[in-house]
């Protein structure tokens, strides 16, 4: 950068004295002996005419060369070099300091997950994807968007080849705003208004569509807004995987392992149904009759306790009918006919 703003100063001296140069040469104030009334005073070689132009853009003022009113053209190129000197510092000195202030390769160190995952999360299915920062400093006011672009024909036949969907990562409830001090995993919920709602494990496989999530903040340092963004397509979202864990307790301090960042593992037993299906279903199942327990949770444990001890009473009302001599009658109860009621009290 230093480099760049140091030759394009010297570029522009350079110009201008080779302008201020051929002026007074096509004048003939070169030549031996000068004119009596040349176009530039004590400019006779072209390493003069370089120290004029430095001297007339940086305003410096020796006072040993100047223009003449002899050569309208020494006046114009000097009106010239004013105006473009103005124009050069402005934009060199921007440039500069916007390279200073802009946050160097910032967007590199926040990363995003190589794959999104799909599991169930409270009892619902939830897309997930993983957001980190690599480095020390913090990002203000760090906040996620997401947004589904696929193809959609509408229903008065108009064909829109990438048409823009919201993906709600929890605008709503404020969780879109994230405190990015360690790996937070973005849970977006299939609900009824996702666009996800009516895919299964087999129709996202074949689904046309590309996932762009966004990440914005601001640099602590500068205040500077920066950007980080990634996409999924359908072959990069697995279904039935969650992320392995990479904030770990060592002592009174936490640790984060980013080897762990990208990993994922199987979670046997999710549903590979569409969030709508999965809906239908525990509609459909609220419904249904269960099979309830009278009484409360006392009453069932006062009920089995009561059992038992008949059944200890009456084992040791056999064993004294046995020692007298005396046969137990036909049909009474014994220990056996009671197990069969006990485990049908048993709660699910």
């Amino acid at each position: 950068m230093c480099l760049l703003f140091s030759c394009s100063f010297l570029a522009s001296w350079l110009l201008f004295g080779l302008a201020f140069w051929l002026i007074a040469s096509l004048h003939g104030d070169l030549a031996a002996p000068p004119p009596p009334a040349p176009c530039f005073s004590q400019v006779a070689s072209f390493l003069a005419a370089f120290l004029f132009a430095l001297e007339t853009q940086t305003s410096i003022g020796y006072g040993v060369r100047s223009v003449t009113e002899e050569c309208p053209a020494a006046v114009a190129a000097v009106v010239l070099q004013c105006i473009a000197g103005c124009v050069l510092d402005a934009f060199v000195v921007g440039a500069v300091m916007a390279k200073m202030a802009k946050p160097k390769k910032r967007n590199e160190t926040l990363v995003f997950s190589e794959n999104a995952v799909v599991a169930l999360r409270d009892r619902r299915l939830c897309l997930m994807w993983r957001v980190g920062n690599l480095r020390r400093s913090h990002l203000v006011e760090a906040h996620v968007r997401a947004q589904l672009l696929q193809p959609r024909v509408t229903p008065e036949g108009e064909y829109i080849p990438l048409d823009h969907q919201d993906v709600d990562v929890g605008f709503d409830g404020g969780t879109d705003r994230i405190f990015l001090v360690s790996p937070i995993t973005i849970v977006h919920e299939i609900d009824s208004a996702s666009p996800l709602y009516e895919l299964g494990r087999a129709e996202l496989a074949q689904a046309d569509f590309e996932l762009v999530v966004i990440l914005e903040g601001m640099v602590e340092a500068t205040a500077m807004t920066t950007q980080c963004r990634s996409s999924y397509l359908p072959g990069e979202l697995l279904w039935g995987h969650r992320f392995e864990p990479v904030l770990f307790q060592r002592g009174s301090q936490y640790e984060v392992d980013y080897r762990h960042f990208h990993r994922t593992y199987e979670v046997p037993g999710t549903p590979v149904c569409s969030a709508k299906e999965l809906d239908a279903r525990a509609e459909q199942a609220s419904h249904s009759p269960k099979l309830s327990f009278p009484g409360s949770l006392a009453a069932f444990c006062y009920e089995n306790e009561l059992a038992l001890s008949c059944c200890q009473e009456e084992e040791e009302e056999e064993e004294a009918n046995e020692e007298n001599g005396v046969e137990t009658e036909e049909g009474a109860a014994s220990p056996r006919a009671l197990t069969p009621t006990l485990a049908l009290t048993l709660p699910p």
